[in-house]
């Protein structure tokens, strides 16, 4: 039996930027949500995992979520409140915290765990969202179509809690409810033969699987010598190479995932210790999340990066699909690989300004919210995908598919727009990266909804895509519009006594609830034609700077 029971109109299952999103809405609108979440922070991708948000170009000058430029504007507000940043960082309007290339908003995660606390804070004060940290599901209630409730495992007690509630959304990192509960759901690559996609290989392969990546803080502290101890696997990750890749992930070569060409990045293009002075495209500036030089003199902090490059991806062994045994092995395998890079970056990497190891390299454990300077939770690229009342192909959105002038497919059900290139890593089947072009999309409402449960929505990588436009649309804002649409339909069924198919089945209930989303909540549905059309060869539009 239960510790303790709950009673809510949505409970949202995973904390990550979709669930946080979905809560955030849901609340907004007046309804009551539990929110439950694995580890200590909130924020997923963004916080937990350590990876600043990878995003389209127009994200600056289109509000296409305001919730989400809301997100993006607290952050630039915490480093302007508290940081000692120079004048001209201070006036940027786009102020860039690190100044990163990867991302106009390259930011701490520690930050943006904070700002999310900050925007979730009257609601939780308001009685409207409860927060469960630290909670793992284990079990659903099912009673046919209907999810009755999830019962969940506290990993700080031990105690166990159920949830009972009208609307479940499923908005784990794996799709962690698909398994528990018994859904119809897709671990993998489909086959070109099941979806008719140009990128997707003749034969279905449940194992191939992207790349994780356990993402590491580094911070450059000239002088000084913060060396780790040699982690376990260190030998097998110098001596082991990938039949598709160039040698060993102990080393500055990858490949460039367009090409599929052998590159060589550095970790400093020239002088380490002046690079916080600089802009070069190598690895230490590519995902820098705070840049010495936006702050004043005499600030004692020095450049901060985040590790996620393409030597630390992991995919020896797939996380779904596989007995838990298996699973933890991998979790411990790509933990053991970014440790090793860190070790091997210390001790042997050629180094820019010659001889070998950057023993100043400090991992800094507080700006993930650890003690060994890595993630608290795994970077995960793929999860279970629901058969969803519509799937989005390849053939909906990519460019080679559709045609050069194309543009994307036009959903009468849009309930966001996205934008990313497909974008799959090496996975676990010995596949390379799989990168190409497609069009700015939207997110269809059916590809949220499982063809097999009444009252649950899927609200992170769980979605309606396959194994190729996953990789489009599992990216930082598109999460996030994601979940925002599912609190907003969390709300609307409630107020109206629906069920999210009889919203889309509906015209009129869909033409409101599309009215909520966008005048309410002012979210864009659809791209303008020009970017829809040319994608990526579409110029951005400026905005002031203030």
């Amino acid at each position: 039996m239960p510790s303790r029971e709950l009673s809510t109109p949505l409970v949202v299952v995973g904390g990550g930027l979709g669930g946080v999103a979905a809560a955030l809405t849901a609340a907004r609108l007046g309804q009551r949500v539990v929110l439950t979440e694995e580890t200590d922070w909130l924020g997923g991708q963004l916080t937990s995992q350590g990876v600043p948000p990878d995003e389209h170009q127009w994200i600056d000058s289109h509000r296409i979520s305001p919730s989400y430029s809301e997100l993006r504007d607290r952050i630039r507000d915490h480093y302007r409140n508290f940081y000692p940043l120079t004048d001209s960082a201070r006036a940027d309007a786009l102020l860039n915290p690190g100044a990163g290339f990867v991302s106009r908003l390259c930011h701490e995660p520690r930050v943006a765990a904070i700002v999310i606390e900050e925007m979730l804070s009257p609601l939780i004060a308001a009685g409207l969202v409860t927060v469960l940290r630290e909670h793992r599901p284990i079990a659903v209630v099912r009673h046919g179509a209907v999810i009755e409730g999830v019962l969940f495992l506290s990993l700080r007690t031990g105690d166990e809690v159920l949830v009972r509630a009208g609307l479940v959304a499923d908005a784990t990192e794996l799709g962690d409810l698909l398994e528990l509960g018994g859904l119809a759901h897709t671990v993998g690559a489909e086959s070109a033969a099941t979806t008719g996609e140009l990128h997707a290989p003749e034969v279905a392969d449940p194992l191939d699987q992207q790349a994780v990546t356990w993402c590491a803080a580094l911070e450059f502290r000239p002088g000084e010598d913060h060396t780790i101890d040699r982690p376990v696997g260190y030998q097998y990750w110098k001596d082991t190479v990938a039949p598709f890749w160039p040698g060993s992930q102990l080393s500055w070569d990858d490949i460039e995932p367009i090409s599929l060409q052998t590159r060589t990045r550095p970790m400093f293009a020239g002088d380490p210790a002046r690079a916080a002075e600089s802009e070069d495209r190598d690895l230490w500036h590519y995902r820098r999340v705070l840049a010495r030089a936006n702050m004043e003199p005499g600030w004692p902090g020095g450049d901060v990066t985040l590790m996620n490059w393409p030597q630390a991806d992991y995919w020896n062994l797939p996380l779904l699909g596989v007995p838990a045994e298996q699973a933890d092995q991998a979790l411990a395998g790509a933990r053991d690989l970014t440790l090793s890079l860190v070790h091997w970056m210390q001790t042997e990497a050629p180094r820019s300004d010659g001889g070998a190891g950057y023993p100043e390299l400090r991992p800094r454990g507080d700006v993930m919210g650890t003690t060994d300077g890595l993630a608290k939770a795994v970077y995960v690229r793929e999860s279970r995908r629901i058969h969803a009342l519509f799937t989005v192909t390849e053939a909906h959105i990519g460019r080679d598919m559709r045609g050069d002038e194309a543009g994307s497919e036009i959903f009468a059900d849009s309930v966001g727009i996205g934008y990313y290139r497909i974008d799959l890593h090496p996975s676990t089947s010995g596949r390379s990266y799989v990168d190409i072009d497609c069009f700015p999309f939207q997110i269809p409402l059916g590809a949220l909804i499982p063809a097999d449960a009444d009252n649950l929505l899927a609200s992170n990588k769980n979605i309606g895509t396959t194994h190729i436009t996953n990789g489009a649309y599992r990216l930082h804002p598109v999460e996030w519009s994601i979940g925002e649409a599912v609190g907003a339909l969390a709300a609307y069924t409630q107020s109206t006594a629906t069920s999210p198919a009889q919203v889309r089945a509906d015209a009129r209930h869909l033409e409101a609830y599309q009215h909520l989303l966008s005048e309410t909540l002012g979210v864009a549905l659809g791209w303008e034609d020009d970017i829809r059309i040319r994608g990526s060869r579409s110029e951005p539009v400026a905005i002031s700077r203030s």
